[in-house]
């Protein structure tokens, strides 16, 4: 799944055409014609990865800061893209699960 989710693969024909931007899933497959749309129906529950993948970033933040004291220069410069790609891979990784499991009990 993890591959899949990094590289945007297709469920039904492996294509990498599942995203159209980063964390935006296509409208189809260019490739197979899959209409991907209908199957991300779980797309309520975004909200709730983000603000779990939030909170453990907020610990994790102060905990760094407890023990390593950096200043903030250093604390934003590398929190905020910590922040960015980790988000990013989260909604990708849910939605490519989701996706992957709507087309599983899709088919036959």
């Amino acid at each position: 799944m993890v591959p899949a989710a990094l590289s945007g693969l297709c469920p039904c024909c492996r294509g990498k055409t599942l995203f159209a931007a980063p964390a935006a899933l296509a409208n189809e497959c260019v490739a197979c014609g899959l209409d991907i749309r209908s199957l991300e129906r779980g797309g309520r529950f975004v909200g709730v990865v983000t603000m779990l993948l939030a909170l453990a970033l907020i610990i994790a933040a102060l905990g760094v800061d407890e023990w390593l004291r950096p200043p903030l220069w250093l604390s934003f410069a590398f929190w905020a893209p910590v922040t960015v790609v980790g988000v990013i891979f989260a909604l990708r990784f849910y939605k490519t699960m989701w996706v992957y499991h709507q087309y599983e009990e899709s088919q036959p």
